[in-house]
């Protein structure tokens, strides 16, 4: 059974753990280590609490296997269900919109240049989404394949990247303050997105027996392994890299190129630059891969469920050209699209866990198992949702600055 408990516990740090991580330094450039640290660490245990909330609902379901659209259909009928379905495929599109721009842009960083910059940047994002996508149009094995070697690759590349950057971490670095306070507030939703372990959720359940005791261990046990790899990857790089040059350099091209020029121009290595290059396409590889899948796989129980065609012209059309569109019309849009992603997982992993955990507690007044805090704790995490929700729109309306700054 211990063995159980690491494995799901693995399961949720590998879903947790993605391409998300990249934003972090784009985003907190501009805010110091400290404050970095202070913002991971308050989003850790905000995620790990409404986690603990769907385990918490789960004690009422009818049985083990049920999926969290049927604990919405449960509580608030077929417009939960349906609600909680559609926020679940917009917010895996988000992430997809993400993910293809910002291969696209690390391609277009070794390509060579097509007809000017815009131009090698559209067609290295065709490029990187027609290579990885024929994968997932061929079906999960292949999938599972590659992601077994790339999650290996992705692995040596971070502790790679770890042992170059940490020995040249400098002190006056990481005490830098924000350059702007509002820049702390703007990136929380891409943060936010960098826990998402929820949509799992169900699957933990299931694989646990609904034992509970084994759920907390294996959800504590699982957020604490990407916690410690964000704050280890937010140590080197804002170790290494001076705040204000770092942040000139992005606002120049606020790329995950850029990372990569940044990291080679401040520390004078090619080398170290190329290696962060490496990780950081591991790391979309592999989570492209899987938000691909589930698209795929989400798309082709909607379509058979309207009597649409499903077959895997069709499915490839679904999952695939809504992004592309978005990345073509956007292509610097990664830091964008990981905010609007930030947005739905607020309602799907904070807003939605919240209101089921609320009627369940009216309904069930005595179940065995209650997360810490009471109704109060609810109303507290349900205001911290809704301003996360919020926060992307105010952005647009420049009430608050970019992410990048």
């Amino acid at each position: 059974m211990k063995n159980k408990i690491l494995g799901s516990a693995l399961m949720i740090a590998g879903t947790t753990i993605g391409a998300g991580m990249l934003a972090m330094p784009l985003t907190s450039a501009g805010m110091g280590f400290g404050v970095t640290a202070l913002l991971l660490i308050s989003l850790w245990a905000l995620l790990a609490y409404t986690g603990l909330l769907f385990m918490e609902v789960y004690q009422t379901a009818p049985r083990q296997d049920v999926g969290v659209a049927s604990l919405a259909e449960q509580y608030f009928g077929m417009a939960g269900r349906v609600l909680a379905t559609i926020s679940l495929l917009i917010l895996l599109y988000a992430l997809l919109s993400a993910y293809i721009t910002g291969g696209g842009s690390l391609l277009a960083g070794i390509m060579p240049e097509m007809g000017g910059k815009e131009t090698t940047l559209k067609i290295s994002i065709l490029i990187f989404t027609v290579i990885l996508g024929s994968f997932v149009v061929v079906g999960i094995q292949s999938v599972d394949g590659l992601t077994r070697l790339l999650f290996i690759g992705k692995i040596i590349a971070f502790i790679m990247v770890l042992l170059m950057m940490l020995p040249k971490a400098k002190l006056e670095n990481l005490t830098a303050v924000p350059l702007d306070n509002l820049l702390v507030i703007s990136s929380i939703p891409i943060f936010f997105t960098s826990f998402g372990f929820h949509v799992i959720m169900a699957s933990i359940n299931t694989y646990l027996n609904a034992d509970i005791g084994k759920i907390r261990k294996a959800i504590y046990i699982g957020t604490a392994i990407p916690l410690a790899a964000y704050l280890l990857w937010q140590l080197s790089t804002h170790g290494v890299l001076s705040q204000n040059e770092f942040t000139t350099i992005l606002k120049n091209d606020p790329t995950l190129n850029g990372l990569v020029t940044a990291t080679s121009q401040i520390t004078g290595s090619t080398i170290l630059g190329e290696t962060v290059r490496i990780f950081s396409v591991l790391a979309l590889i592999t989570s492209f891969l899987g938000v691909s899948l589930g698209i795929f796989e989400c798309a082709n129980d909607l379509l058979k469920r309207v009597r649409l065609p499903s077959n895997r012209i069709w499915l490839t059309a679904v999952t695939f050209i809504p992004p592309i569109m978005f990345a073509l019309f956007y292509p610097d849009g990664f830091i964008t699209a990981l905010g609007y992603a930030g947005l739905l997982f607020a309602f799907y992993g904070m807003i939605l866990p919240i209101g089921l955990a609320w009627k369940a507690r009216q309904q069930f007044p005595n179940l065995p198992y209650r997360v810490i805090g009471g109704n109060s704790a609810l109303v507290i995490a349900l205001i911290a949702g809704i301003i996360i929700m919020i926060i992307p729109f105010l952005i647009q309306l420049g009430y608050l600055p970019q992410a990048v700054g």
